[in-house]
């Protein structure tokens, strides 16, 4: 089962979702391999030193006879895998312009993996270019995270369009799993109202779990360390573990 969490609105909490998203299913004993597509390479960061890694997503996609297995580092966390990202990958976009099957490079490398682990997440930059489409292509899920502020449906619309035009064609498999509502500030009326709008707009593809801004799910990434270990006790790990329940209820 592979699922794509995506949104092309920056700073919605998206990489801090797929960290802990990953190791929240990790922890349901699950095999979990999390693959990093975006350039700034926040999730790998969050597990890997950058001078342990010799080879990633990038080389995924440019060198087609490297083997997976170069590519796949453990992680601190039991039943997690990661696939990392550097810089790199930002030229990826312009050496894929013109490739014919450019859209397909990633499922096509990553069907032998399928078999190997329960979920594959795959995390990805914050545009709806060739490296999001790829991970749609490859993928049967999307998560969608939306913050709850003012401007939280911004662009909504367009990665929605986006989806339906993979599902039309590329992959008609492809499917909205849910949108989660995070940095949710419960003090404030407007993030109360935005909630409400979202599940509005989404209905029962809203996630019921609301994940909480929090301090300590920032810090965290700095410890090389998901919220699971980092504060087991806070809001956001419990929060984190009842979204990965939902997940896979789901899946």
């Amino acid at each position: 089962m592979i699922i794509v969490i995506a949104n092309q609105k920056g700073g919605v909490g998206k990489t801090t979702t797929a960290i802990n998203l990953a190791a929240g299913i990790a922890n349901q004993r699950k095999k979990v391999l999390l693959i990093d597509l975006d350039p700034q390479s926040n999730s790998s960061m969050s597990f890997l030193e950058p001078e342990r890694v010799n080879g990633g997503a990038y080389e995924l996609f440019a060198e087609p006879d490297r083997p997976l297995d170069d590519l796949i580092y453990a992680t601190n966390v039991e039943n997690l895998s990661i696939i990392p990202a550097r810089i790199s990958l930002a030229k990826l976009e312009a050496k894929l312009i013109g490739d014919f099957d450019a859209a397909f490079k990633l499922r096509d490398r990553i069907e032998k993996l399928k078999g190997n682990y329960d979920i594959i997440l795959i995390d990805t930059p914050p545009t709806l270019g060739i490296l999001t489409v790829n991970a749609m292509v490859a993928a049967n899920h999307v998560i969608v995270p939306i913050q709850s502020s003012y401007f939280a449906l911004e662009g909504t619309d367009d990665l929605l369009e986006t989806i339906e035009k993979i599902r039309s064609r590329p992959n008609p498999d492809l499917n909205l799993l849910g949108v989660v509502v995070t940095l949710f500030d419960k003090r404030t009326t407007i993030a109360k109202d935005v909630e409400a709008h979202i599940r509005n707009v989404f209905g029962k593809k809203a996630f019921k779990t609301v994940i909480s801004k929090s301090v300590r799910l920032e810090e965290s990434p700095a410890h090389k360390q998901s919220i699971f270990t980092f504060a087991p006790k806070s809001s956001g790990a419990i929060e984190y573990q009842s979204l990965s329940k939902e997940v896979l209820k789901r899946v």
